[in-house]
């Protein structure tokens, strides 16, 4: 059983990681695409992993499948298009290090993943969590492959992880993101949401309003990313902030993937056999928190995403 499984995209972020003598951005090809990060994340530091989704049948996409072998995660859920090509993301990187998409994915083979395929890696291997991004969720046959494997491993006790990831350069209208990031809420054990994708589901900047009105869809455990600031937690009663850590900023991309893998690979740390979520008090979350915001902004004062990456010797534990 593996204690981490995540579901979606698996991309080539193209990041500009500086300017040549003309002025004109330089551009790296590195690894990327949300869950593939969180699925990395989590097995820099212990967790045993497993990735579902599709690459195309080209060199980017071999380059990512042996990535992700290289990593320690298990790449038995990942397919191959031979009609569509891997899917790219262009990141463009401000002073300040935040960042810019655009997408070569009209369609890109991460979109081609089918319900009979996804439903059977999670079938052949129950993992203790699952989780998945919204960015599944844009176009079919992706979109019905993500909301049956997430309803098909819930139905069997498994924690469903959600991070509903607005990109908007992927989506028609801003009202059908919101529609489809919702769907997905009421199988959410566990949401990871920025403030400003908080205040698109919700209407509310309030953090302990807005977490309320998330919690109310069914997570039990919300988590409200906030940059260098930190996080802001909910679950049940208990909702503070717990602060990050300052760091100089080279690149934000994959902050929030690692972040979140953090947490899942503490959260998957507390054992089988159990509600992984039961039991949770204050003091072991701010624990758990600190530590995810910590591998969040290592990897923050670091280029690319999964190179950024922390592991446990860096973290000390």
């Amino acid at each position: 059983m593996a204690d981490i499984i995540t579901l979606g995209e698996l991309l080539i972020d193209m990041t500009q990681d500086g300017t040549d003598e003309q002025g004109n951005g330089r551009f790296t090809a590195y690894p990327g695409g949300a869950p593939a990060n969180v699925a990395v994340a989590a097995a820099r530091l212990g967790a045993d992993t497993g990735f579902i989704g599709k690459v195309g049948d080209d060199s980017f996409g071999r380059s990512l499948a042996e990535t992700l072998r290289k990593e320690g995660v298990n790449t038995d859920g990942l397919f191959v298009s031979d009609s569509v090509p891997t899917t790219m993301a262009i990141v463009s990187v401000d002073a300040s290090g935040e960042r810019e998409f655009s997408f070569y994915r009209n369609p890109g083979a991460d979109t081609q993943l089918t319900t009979e395929e996804a439903v059977s890696v999670i079938e052949n291997d129950l993992p203790l969590i699952l989780h998945a991004g919204s960015l599944s969720m844009t176009t079919s046959p992706s979109r019905e492959a993500c909301e049956e494997a997430l309803r098909f491993a819930k139905e069997r006790g498994v924690i469903i992880s959600y991070d509903p990831n607005y990109r908007a350069a992927l989506w028609d209208t801003e009202e059908n993101a919101v529609a489809m990031m919702k769907k997905l809420l009421p199988l959410a054990d566990i949401l990871k949401v920025s403030d400003e994708e908080m205040l698109m589901l919700t209407g509310t900047e309030d953090f302990e309003e807005g977490s309320l009105v998330l919690s109310g869809y069914g997570p039990r455990l919300v988590l409200v990313t906030l940059g260098s600031q930190g996080v802001f937690v909910r679950y049940g009663e208990y909702a503070e902030v717990v602060p990050g850590f300052r760091v100089k900023v080279a690149d934000t991309n994959g902050a929030g993937d690692t972040f979140l893998g953090a947490m899942l690979a503490q959260i998957a740390a507390r054992g089988e056999g159990a509600d992984l979520l039961c039991g949770l008090n204050a003091e072991t979350l701010r624990d758990y928190l600190t530590y995810a915001n910590k591998a969040a902004s290592l990897t923050c004062s670091r280029h690319g995403a999964i190179p950024a990456m922390p592991t446990a010797e860096e973290m000390g534990k």
